[in-house]
């Protein structure tokens, strides 16, 4: 797993071992990124059930003026700190060992992107929906990650579904203020 573009291009990240874990193919990075480009430079992104970080670092080296990565795993925010500190990009990025949706209830500064991947499933994506879009700026986007197998509705407040791909069993789901879309 590499960075794929930006200051830190090239940089190897490391990831978590075991059975549960399933980090963002390259595949599936490279189309959310190529989505948002333009969307990324000078602002604040939120890597939530962040795992190894990729999303988030991937954000930082694109040109984010910030990133807040949040898992509840303490190797997750290991790993987190390693690869921000291999990628050089530290100095920019928060890392919170908590439970992404306890994090959301008290965030008190909104934030412009979001990236949701937590344990396919488990009704913690649906959770994190409903609270999330409230912590949203109208221009921010919300990109979801999920199995293909998980529902998952088309507006979360005033956040209405944009698009969404599959790539093999992973669903990508990017929502837009209603105003933006």
């Amino acid at each position: 797993m590499r960075v794929i573009t930006g200051e830190a291009r090239g940089r190897k990240l490391l990831t978590l071992e075991g059975e549960d874990v399933r980090p963002t193919t390259a595949k599936v990075k490279e189309a959310v990124f190529s989505a948002i480009q333009f969307e990324i430079e000078g602002r604040v992104f939120l890597d939530l059930f962040a795992g190894s970080g990729q999303m988030g670092i991937e954000a930082l080296s694109r040109g984010a003026k910030s990133a807040v990565f949040v898992d509840s795993s303490r190797k997750a925010v290991d790993i987190i700190r390693k690869n921000l500190n291999t990628s050089g990009l530290y100095d920019r990025a928060k890392v919170l060992h908590t439970d992404s949706l306890a994090y959301i209830d008290m965030m008190t500064e909104p934030v412009d992107l979001v990236y949701l991947d937590p344990p396919y499933g488990t009704g913690a994506l649906q959770k994190a929906m409903e609270k999330i879009n409230e912590k949203v700026k109208k221009t921010g986007v919300i990109i979801a990650e999920n199995s293909e197998k998980e529902d998952i509705l088309n507006n979360y407040g005033e956040f209405v579904l944009d698009r969404q791909k599959h790539y093999g069993k992973i669903k990508i789901s990017m929502y837009r203020h209603k105003d933006y879309v």
